[in-house]
């Protein structure tokens, strides 16, 4: 009935007081990169007696849906059992190791090479997939995350991700984006960008020839994503605050663009208001002079690694085609 991040980090914990938890801070003995969850567990109940039940979940596994979790709480708490953990059905055959140097064979674990079946047909075993442990208190004051009448609880695969090295980011963000459980509000498209000139379309430079003539430069990767944004059904528009009217025209990028903007906040809301938009359908692509300060970075919902004129409007293109995919899930559930 409480929900606590554990950590030693201070932005850690202002992250997690902003989405309503509360944070206990753990101590350097329990800091360490060889510390066990257990070890993290235990220090907290040390400080905490009137908690009598705990279901550890693991930051590892970002596709927990809550249903899962209603569950397994029902489990502790009304049908008596004193641990549930989260295991997942794998469908691989296993044989011993032979390890360098021993003169001996391989063998089958769990099954008979002279009666092999196909993997679909076979039920399979469970394993742990290390998403979340619940125990009551008296099992791990014992030092024990499983035990007494215990219970698992089936995940479904789609659902089990458990990031443990570099390789499973990739793997996690997709699984994320197609199985993930995005909150109860309901996600919105993305259907206007408008970026800034100065900074994003361009690298913010320009350059004047000896008759007083000014030259941009912008990178085609850019009008490709663009191009790409557009054929998605999604308006680019836009919007500097120099008279920049001669160079739009030589990019014949087809937006709509204003320009000598003063107050680019105002010209937003007016685009908005016009094609009927709430904000949360509205992405701009702004610049600080190449170096945000750190409230702006904070503020910002996406960080381009890419610089101005450089491919950072592609690249931001690819974030909102992401958004996309986020919302297309979230209604097929």
């Amino acid at each position: 009935n409480s929900i606590w991040v554990s950590t030693d980090h201070d932005e850690i914990e202002k992250v997690a007081k902003q989405f309503g938890a509360q944070v206990h801070r753990r101590s350097p003995e329990v800091s360490q990169d060889s510390s066990t969850s257990l070890e993290a567990i235990t220090e907290f109940l040390n400080h905490h007696h009137e908690v009598d039940i705990v279901g550890n979940i693991q930051a590892t596994s970002p596709c927990l849906h809550p249903s899962d979790l209603i569950k397994v709480a029902d489990l502790i708490q009304k049908e008596g059992f004193d641990s549930v953990f989260s295991v997942v059905r794998r469908h691989q055959f296993r044989w011993s190791e032979v390890k360098k140097g021993e003169n001996k064979m391989t063998e089958p674990q769990n099954l008979n090479p002279a009666k092999r079946y196909r993997r679909q047909d076979w039920p399979g075993e469970l394993y742990e997939n290390g998403s979340f442990y619940f125990a009551k208190r008296h099992l791990i004051e014992k030092g024990l995350l499983q035990g007494g009448k215990m219970a698992y609880y089936e995940m479904r695969a789609e659902h089990s991700v458990d990031i443990d090295i570099d390789i499973d980011w990739p793997i996690a963000e997709q699984r994320v984006l197609s199985f993930g459980y995005f909150g109860k509000e309901p996600l919105k498209e993305v259907k206007l960008l408008v970026c800034s000139i100065e900074g994003c379309l361009t690298n913010g430079r320009i350059y004047v020839t000896e008759d007083h003539k000014e030259m941009v430069s912008y990178d085609y990767r850019d009008i490709v994503g663009i191009d790409l944004l557009k054929k998605r059904g999604i308006q680019v528009r836009l919007i500097s605050e120099r008279d920049c009217s001669k160079t739009l025209s030589a990019m014949q990028l087809g937006c709509v663009a204003k320009v000598s903007a003063t107050n680019k906040l105002e010209v937003l809301k007016d685009w908005q208001e016009d094609m009927g938009l709430s904000w949360k359908e509205v992405a701009y692509l702004g610049q600080f002079l190449f170096f945000a300060c750190a409230a702006a970075q904070k503020a910002a919902g996406y960080i381009c690694k890419s610089r101005g004129g450089c491919g950072a409007v592609r690249e931001f293109a690819e974030h909102i085609f992401l958004l996309l995919e986020k919302v297309n899930s979230a209604r097929k559930q």
